[in-house]
């Protein structure tokens, strides 16, 4: 299935996720698709906000859907156009990934032992504020 948005003009729909992280994804009004490339399963948020600091206001925040969600855990996010901070700074546990037709940047972060994955509890709306967390982070920690 194909879906039109006035930024993105087609976005595809490779894979259904749970129908309460479509709605969620729906409620939050931006585009959104789902893809398969190189065999991996990839939700793209197209317009993702992002906190003042960084380059860029939006993004696409691209979310590998492990094998096994939602019982098994989503882990990190990676963006595209490359987040960098506008004062300079570096952001540590960054790297470059395909996904699709382009490099993604990669954010190396992950749920702690404080923080696990809590199955049949946590789902992609969890992951999605955890990813705002990290990108409002990069700024409290320096």
């Amino acid at each position: 299935m194909t879906v039109t948005s006035s930024t993105v003009p087609a976005l595809r729909r490779d894979f259904s996720l749970p129908e309460d992280d479509e709605a969620h994804l729906n409620a939050r009004g931006l585009p959104w698709e789902t893809i398969v490339s190189q065999g991996a399963r990839w939700l793209l948020v197209h317009e993702f906000p992002v906190p003042n600091g960084y380059n860029h206001a939006t993004v696409t925040a691209a979310i590998q859907i492990t094998p096994g969600y939602p019982t098994a855990a989503l882990d990190m996010v990676y963006v595209d156009p490359p987040l960098a901070r506008t004062d300079g700074r570096a952001i540590g546990a960054l790297t470059g990934v395909p996904v699709h037709d382009k490099t993604f940047q990669r954010w190396s972060r992950h749920r702690t032992n404080e923080n696990p994955w809590r199955p049949g509890i946590d789902d992609l709306a969890a992951h999605l504020a955890l990813v705002e967390e990290w990108f409002g982070r990069e700024f409290r920690w320096g």
